[in-house]
């Protein structure tokens, strides 16, 4: 049981730090907090993401290049140009190398605006840490593991954020309902996603690429959206006056374009 309890905690709280602070916030500032506040979240990252942290400026930089280019040959993780999810990722890890560490200068218009914090990103970033992390890891299974398959387990605790990347960008590109007609192979995979808190809303994302809540219909549910909601109740972050709301919009009927065109 404790096994379970540590992995499934492990993966939602790494999950929910990849959705809300790196992405919704670092990376397209759908809402705003104070310094405190992120560097409180900036530290849950660290935390929780632990030997796979991912540095919120490499991160922001690259998503936001993955949204002005999605699915072209100039999107840093498409399924389209990429045999298979460990290719894909081989590439984004390239990439995000490069960008972490500031050997690629990144365009200007995805430069800026994304929270940075150099000790902990060094630390963070720096392979004695990943391998403390590992190792911790490691430890607790050899004190709570009750059966030799559970250390199986292992490899997502060592590589949390890059699996969570691959699931992401591979199946939300890949498999699922299209609610909007838009340039890219965005899918919505998962109506309530409960795997990634969100992420898999691939398909609303990129249409309201603002909007905090990623679900549209009423039958979908972003689970994150009520931690939002919460939040921002109790004061610890800002969603603004307007936030950007999105809202399905239904093809018309074949019937409505001729009468239309007639």
């Amino acid at each position: 049981m404790a096994i379970v309890l540590f992995f499934v905690g492990h993966w939602m709280l790494s999950i929910f730090c990849q959705t809300f602070f790196l992405h919704r916030y670092a990376s397209h500032r759908m809402f705003t907090m104070s310094k405190g506040w992120e560097r409180f979240f900036y530290l849950l990252t660290f935390v929780s993401q632990g030997s796979s942290f991912l540095v919120p400026r490499a991160y922001a930089i690259l998503h936001r290049h993955h949204h002005a280019y999605s699915d072209t040959e100039r999107d840093p993780h498409s399924p389209r140009h990429t045999g298979n999810p460990f290719a894909m990722m081989w590439g984004t890890k390239k990439r995000y190398h490069d960008i972490a560490y500031r050997i690629e200068t990144p365009e200007p218009k995805f430069d800026g605006g994304y929270p940075e914090w150099e000790l902990v990103d060094r630390l963070g970033g720096d392979w004695p840490a990943r391998i403390a992390w590992g190792a911790a890891y490691v430890a607790f299974y050899l004190v709570f593991a009750t059966a030799w398959w559970q250390f199986l387990l292992l490899p997502a605790h060592f590589l949390m954020g890059v699996v969570h990347g691959a699931i992401v960008n591979w199946c939300g590109h890949r498999y699922g309902y299209r609610n909007f007609d838009i340039k890219d192979d965005s899918r919505n995979t998962l109506p309530f996603d409960f795997l990634t808190m969100g992420e898999l809303f691939q398909n609303n994302h990129h249409r309201f690429g603002q909007a905090p809540n990623f679900a549209v219909r009423a039958w979908e549910l972003d689970p994150t959206w009520p931690v939002i909601r919460l939040l921002a109740f109790l004061k610890v972050i800002d969603l603004g006056a307007h936030p950007q709301v999105g809202r399905y919009e239904p093809a018309p009927a074949a019937s409505a374009i001729i009468d239309t065109a007639s």
